[in-house]
């Protein structure tokens, strides 16, 4: 039987170590029985978890002979790692035990050194954090999990029981996972990544924490992305030239005017395809876009996944469907 350690550290993630626990608690094999031992480990009895407590079956030393180290997020991401974290999972590396993040987890497997020169990910939301604590470790935010061998990292949340349940495809097959995935109520495997679920900020904040100049033009770029908008027109209601525009833009936002009306346009179908019914055809053309290939091209590039794709993962089952339209 594998053995499986949840590491819970003070102001862990509830939903990442439950998530692990059920997971792999409810993964059985032919025969009836679960294919996996799952114990709790931590430096402390009692663990805070928000509003929860969580207790611990096991201290560090249940670390020791499990065959995979669960390393779940914290709230606090950058809080303080006990030492002796860090020597037992460089300890529990060295002998091979896999160990796999969850979420901000990444954060605790990187400060313990185990990532330097690999790829990895974490929640979108910690993306640059993560970059600028750790400039040695390749981050990747544009996927649900990277699989470098022995450590695994994952994105946020509900990425880490794709995670999960790859582990149980690696360790058993792919029946096992999809008797796992069945009983988890989710898809063995999800196209795309995380770029699907990051929301673009409508407006830019400036590094002072105060908002940008541009917000009035991006709020009318806001209503009017459906039209056929050029970079002219742009300046025209900004009142200043196409040059000191694209500058703008391109230090308040990283983009160029057009690539932010794209991101615009793309949101929106997003939009649509989850809460109306309309053709995709019909989406991209409501949107403001004049090819539909150019919509399914775009809309690839910046979510990662195709555009029905999306739509079977986010659809709203509603009795009625709102249908916005966009005039």
């Amino acid at each position: 039987m594998h053995t499986i350690a949840v590491l819970a550290l003070p102001d862990v993630i509830a939903y990442d170590v439950c998530m692990a626990i059920e997971t792999f608690s409810r993964a059985p094999l032919p025969n009836g029985e679960n294919g996996y031992e799952v114990r709790v480990c931590g430096t402390e009895p009692i663990v805070e978890a928000g509003p929860l407590r969580i207790s611990t079956e096991y201290d560090l030393d249940g670390l020791v002979d499990a065959d995979t180290i669960i390393v779940p997020g914290r709230n606090d991401c950058v809080a303080h790692i006990p030492a002796s974290v860090l020597t037992q999972l460089r300890k529990a590396h060295s002998s091979g035990t896999r160990i796999a993040s969850i979420c901000t987890g990444a954060f605790t497997v990187a400060a313990a050194g185990l990532l330097d020169g690999k790829r990895a990910t974490t929640h979108w939301a910690s993306a640059e954090l993560f970059r600028h604590t750790f400039p040695h470790v390749l981050l990747d935010v544009n996927v649900l999990y990277v699989d470098e061998g022995q450590v695994l990292t994952s994105a946020g949340a509900s990425a880490g029981l794709d995670l999960c349940l790859h582990m149980v495809q690696i360790d058993y097959g792919s029946a096992a996972a999809a008797r796992a995935a069945k009983l988890a109520v989710a898809p063995l495997h999800r196209s795309g990544g995380q770029a699907q679920f990051i929301a673009r900020n409508q407006y830019p904040v400036n590094p002072a924490g105060q908002k940008s100049e541009l917000n009035g033009t991006l709020a009318w770029i806001e209503e009017n992305a459906h039209h056929d908008l050029t970079l002219t027109d742009i300046a025209e209601h900004a009142v200043t030239s196409r040059r000191t525009l694209n500058r703008k833009f391109r230090t308040e936002t990283g983009q160029t005017p057009m690539e932010w009306v794209t991101g615009v346009r793309i949101r929106h179908a997003q939009e649509l395809l989850e809460r109306s019914s309309y053709s995709v055809e019909r989406i991209g053309r409501e949107v403001g876009f004049v090819s539909v290939s150019n919509f399914r091209d775009q809309f690839r590039r910046l979510s990662g996944t195709a555009p029905q794709s999306y739509r079977d993962a986010f659809k709203e089952h509603d009795a009625h469907h709102s249908e916005r339209e966009i005039t």
